[in-house]
């Protein structure tokens, strides 16, 4: 069987939040392979830890993805700060894989900046890696594209749980575990009143419901008091969003000045956008063209806005609007970097500072301890493309590792499998739920 057949019979898609599936990059031919371990969100450390414990894995994961696309070279990012990290790494590369180290700055895990800090190259508007001989995978795909060499589908994801429990940590959890199982695990939250950040504080989601299931792109869970600042803020509805937004940008247009790729030299101007909220349909239309290329990292609305404003929010409803009409902004200018753009990045203990994330920091150390759900719910679109059409029936048995959702042919998509032993208990178009 061929490495591409292994990576999508194990249905590895990407780890880090996106869930592309690898094994679409893997019949790419590149020059260069990048393996993203920058992890810039607050307070989350899985790639820290999955590397710290995990770097032969990951390492091994890389050299097949760059023997496959024929790559001559591989950057790996990683912050200078997680030296112990860095410094597994390290003793693993051969000489065709070098380190790059990026600042503590937010953000330093997306794309276009990664790509750029270890090559100097420039994806173009609209752009992917490969349009610059490129691919780049999170430090946890390849992971997963390693041990798909020994046939081990993914069926647990690597998760780091912080903020208000017990027992800060990092673990694999079999993919369908509650949120309430992951937190239990962690030792339950310390406080009463809570609330939880899926995957992130600024790229992540708000949640209130804690029997969502894990999946291929979990990140990590954040527990902060529902009396919280960035609670009450990510509580509102996209209606008060838009109203408090009409009512107070001043146009200082901070939130482009520090946009990252602004400063990149896309033309991103969330200021603009947000003079959307203080015109007529017709304006909006005109001045949404300049969130297209957002990346909608969210330093704009938690950071840079001196009113504490909305305007990553407002970006996103302007790369919605021009999505439904079918209109594209095509940028008159060739990207060229900003000249002062080191001298506007974030530093990330000044921007949880200013969010007031500082004091909820703690190590997360790895426990080998997993979960043990006796019921998971698994679901069939983890992942960018199609949903998985499910291949059994209830009442069937099944063994952790068995495929219960398989991509049509000719389809974008990653199959699924069970992730623990026992009987199918109920299937939907959406997911199957498996009890013990």
């Amino acid at each position: 069987m061929s490495v591409i057949e292994k990576i999508f019979n194990a249905g590895v898609v990407g780890a880090g939040g996106a869930g592309f599936p690898t094994h679409v990059k893997a019949k790419a031919e590149v020059e260069i392979v990048l393996a993203n371990g920058a992890e810039c969100e607050p307070l989350l450390h899985k790639d820290y830890e999955i590397m710290l414990n995990f770097a032969p894995e990951i390492v091994n994961g890389m050299e097949i993805m760059m023997e496959q696309t024929k790559a001559s070279k591989g950057y790996f990012g990683i912050k200078g700060k997680n030296a112990l990290a860095a410094e597994a790494i390290q003793n693993k590369i051969n000489g065709n894989i070098e380190m790059t180290f990026l600042g503590d700055f937010y953000p330093s895990g997306d794309e276009y900046e990664l790509v750029y800090a270890a090559t100097k190259r420039l994806m173009p508007p609209y752009g992917i890696p490969l349009d610059v001989g490129c691919i780049v995978n999170n430090v946890e795909t390849f992971y997963n594209v390693a041990r798909a060499m020994d046939d081990i589908p993914v069926t647990e994801k690597f998760i780091c749980v912080a903020g208000l429990v017990n027992k800060p940590s990092t673990f694999f959890a079999p993919v369908g575990t509650t949120i309430k199982e992951v937190l239990e695990h962690a030792g339950g939250a310390s406080i009463n009143d809570y609330a939880v950040f899926e995957s992130g504080i600024l790229m992540g989601n708000l949640t209130f419901d804690f029997e969502r299931p894990v999946t291929k792109t979990s990140g990590g869970y954040i527990v902060l008091p529902k009396t919280h600042y960035l609670v009450d803020r990510m509580n509102r509805n996209i209606e008060s969003m838009n109203r408090i937004g009409k009512s107070a940008c001043d146009q200082c247009t901070y939130c482009t000045e520090l946009c990252p790729r602004y400063l990149l030299g896309y033309d991103v101007q969330p200021h603009k956008v947000m003079r959307s909220l203080e015109f007529t349909k017709s304006g909006e239309a005109l001045w949404n063209q300049f969130a297209d290329l957002c990346c909608s990292c969210g330093l704009c609305s938690l950071y840079s806005c001196p009113e504490d404003l909305y305007p990553r929010e407002a970006c996103d409803q302007g790369k919605a609007e021009n999505k439904k009409m079918g209109t594209r902004y095509e940028q008159p200018k060739p990207v060229k970097v900003h000249p002062i753009k080191d001298g506007r990045r974030v530093p990330l203990k000044q921007l949880m500072k200013k969010i007031d994330l500082y004091n909820y920091q703690a190590d997360t150390p790895f426990n080998k301890e997993m979960p043990d759900p006796k019921r998971v719910k698994i679901m069939l679109q983890q992942h960018i493309g199609a949903a998985a059409k499910t291949k059994v029936k209830e009442g069937s048995p099944v063994k952790k590792g068995d495929m219960i959702g398989e991509i049509e042919d000719g389809k974008l998509g990653a199959p699924v499998h069970s992730s623990i032993n026992g009987k199918i208990e109920e299937v939907t178009e959406t997911y199957i739920v498996i009890s013990k």
